[in-house]
């Protein structure tokens, strides 16, 4: 069994996203046990969601979920990097393919990228 340490930050930990194919960092998530055993048992990233406070399966409203490929943990336990396959093309739920589609240059930013779907349309809000 693997065992991980949830303490450091109130039972949750740092699960940063990759692709697995470019190494493009799409998102950070937190996990916390629960989406951990979930992420391994079916193989679909599950992460726990803070501003919901409940288990969040990525992609379930969207379609947009993640393959998990690989799994990678830290040197002190405490921080998971998933490799995955970006079904659907965005892991941002602004519709981004990278959560990261904002660059800084010269004191203010910049959006990079175009928005894969219209998170209006997908998230009916």
């Amino acid at each position: 069994m693997i065992t991980l340490d949830f303490k450091k930050i109130g039972g949750l930990i740092p699960a940063i996203v990759q692709d697995y194919k470019t190494g493009e960092v799409l998102m950070l998530a937190f996990m916390d046990q629960d989406a951990w055993e979930a992420t391994l048992d079916t193989g679909n990233a599950t992460y726990y969601s803070r501003t919901r406070q409940t288990l969040w399966i990525k992609g379930k409203t969207s379609g947009n979920i993640q393959l998990v490929k690989e799994i990678r943990i830290d040197c002190d336990d405490d921080t998971v990097l998933l490799k995955v396959e970006q079904v659907g093309g965005a892991a941002c739920h602004m519709g981004y393919r990278s959560c990261f589609f904002k660059k800084v240059e010269n004191g203010s930013t910049r959006i990079i990228g175009k928005p894969v779907f219209n998170p209006e349309e997908v998230y009916k809000k």
